[in-house]
């Protein structure tokens, strides 16, 4: 007689629209603060705080030093939290407020010396960046507990993207068309980007609010495995998770080309195209193609894969940027083309660098027996921060270099550092990022076979 054995498979969890909209409005609100702080950040330090751009430069690259000591502490404290509400959601919670009030710290000008604006720049940007970091690991380490079905997972995470670029919308349009109404109406700039920020960080810490309460942890996580987790298993990581080390290559390049693109925009309309009414209408443009390319993704990751993909968005993104460099900024319509062009590359490339990001979590528990969700989330976490930083450092920099000064006409050869900076220098970084998709090593085959072999071990 034989007996038939019994195969166990994993509870399927089924989300409802609720809570994936509940889930998605978190990235929503992550987008309209720290979407603004990378935007406009570096413009608000140099052309209202009145920072030079080189020191502006300077600190952001001091700040993202800063979270490379932060960061894999903050991770590893938050796969060990055991809480009531769970072990990542209490985040939400308790930090929503606290990101907010740093938000608005930010853009508010104190009357103080050249030297108190610069160290309080300092005191509440690194404040801002440990906050966001706080909340913004755990709310991503959140998807691996709400379910473990792969379909639910994609749809989850489809629907969170889309929500992100809502937000990008809202932030790239928004904020400048805020500023001016409130400039119209004879408010001083300072006070007229402080409370724009306020609006911001109010909207931000109630979605924040909305997604704990409609967020559920259904997938326990055994506390002895929280205890084995430490810091120097990033190091670990690093040393046998080839394909973490990859993509952490491609969040800095390709969310910093995206930071230095932001940023440096609204120098290039203000003063090359010398259409400072257009900053709204350019900077929506470099996220509107996300609402037709995001829901075609899935179809484009199956019919090329992921390596010949990413090849291709990256060179729309390339083939545009490359385009502004010989239009002539008079001609905006083309200009305007050539920003459509690159954005359709932009904004599929980055939804696709966070798509992976969970086959380095297999990868790394295939390789070590440990899932350390929340460190590596902390680790690409820290990169996608530095390669957002990008977008000040870069930028300030070479600005500096060649003779920009704020508020003034500005010189032939202040000119062409924002059109260098706004073309050529991020192209040579795409470069390095298509060399690099050569050697990423966790293929469909290959991460179908850690999956199986994870689940033999279970």
């Amino acid at each position: 007689m034989s007996v038939k054995k019994t195969v166990v498979k994993p509870p399927v969890h089924r989300i409802s629209s609720r809570e994936k909209v509940g889930y998605a409005t978190g990235d929503l609100a992550f987008n309209l603060i720290y979407q603004t702080v990378s935007s406009y950040l570096l413009f608000f330090y140099t052309d209202v705080f009145g920072i030079s751009s080189a020191a502006a430069g300077l600190m952001f690259l001091i700040v993202r030093i800063f979270d490379a000591v932060v960061d894999p502490l903050i991770g590893t404290v938050v796969d060990r939290t055991n809480s009531k509400y769970g072990r990542f959601r209490p985040y939400l919670l308790y930090g929503a407020i606290p990101f907010a009030i740093m938000s608005v710290l930010c853009f508010t000008t104190p009357g103080f010396s050249d030297t108190g604006k610069l160290v309080y720049a300092y005191i509440t940007y690194i404040l801002l960046s440990v906050t966001y970091t706080t909340i913004n690991v755990p709310y991503g380490a959140l998807t691996s507990v709400i379910t473990q079905d792969n379909k639910e997972v994609v749809s989850l995470t489809s629907v969170r993207v889309f929500f992100s670029n809502i937000g990008g919308m809202i932030v790239t349009y928004g904020v400048p068309l805020l500023v001016g109404v409130f400039a119209a109406a004879n408010m001083k700039t300072s006070s007229s980007w402080q409370l724009t920020m306020t609006i911001m960080g109010v909207l931000g810490c109630l979605l924040l609010f909305y997604c704990f309460f409609n967020t559920k942890e259904r997938v326990k996580v055994p506390d002895h495995a929280a205890e084995k987790i430490n810091l120097k298993d990033a190091f670990e990581q690093f040393r046998v998770n080839r394909p973490l080390v990859l993509i952490c290559l491609f969040f800095i390049i390709n969310f910093g080309v995206n930071s230095i693109i932001n940023s440096v925009g609204v120098y290039y309309i203000t003063y090359n195209v010398d259409r400072p009414d257009l900053v709204k209408w350019y900077g929506l443009l470099g996220v509107l193609p996300a609402l037709v390319c995001m829901p075609l993704m899935p179809f484009l990751y199956k019919w090329m894969g992921k390596r010949t993909l990413l090849f291709t968005t990256l060179t729309f993104k390339m083939v545009g940027l490359l385009a502004l460099w010989v239009i002539p900024p008079s001609m905006v319509p083309l200009v305007l083309t050539a920003r459509i062009i690159s954005a359709i590359g932009t904004v599929t490339a980055g939804g696709l660098c966070w798509a992976l990001v969970p086959e380095t979590i297999d990868y790394g528990e295939y390789k070590t027996g440990k899932r350390m969700g929340g460190l590596i989330y902390a680790i690409i976490g820290f990169f996608y921060k530095f390669g957002m930083a990008l977008g000040g450092i870069v930028p300030g920099l070479i600005l500096d270099r060649f003779g920009y000064v704020a508020n003034q006409a500005q010189t032939p050869t202040a000119l062409h550092g924002i059109l260098l900076t706004t073309t050529i220098i991020p192209a040579v970084f795409i470069i390095i990022e298509l060399v690099a998709i050569y050697f990423y090593n966790l293929d469909e085959k290959e991460h179908k076979r850690v999956v199986a072999e994870l689940e033999a071990r279970q």
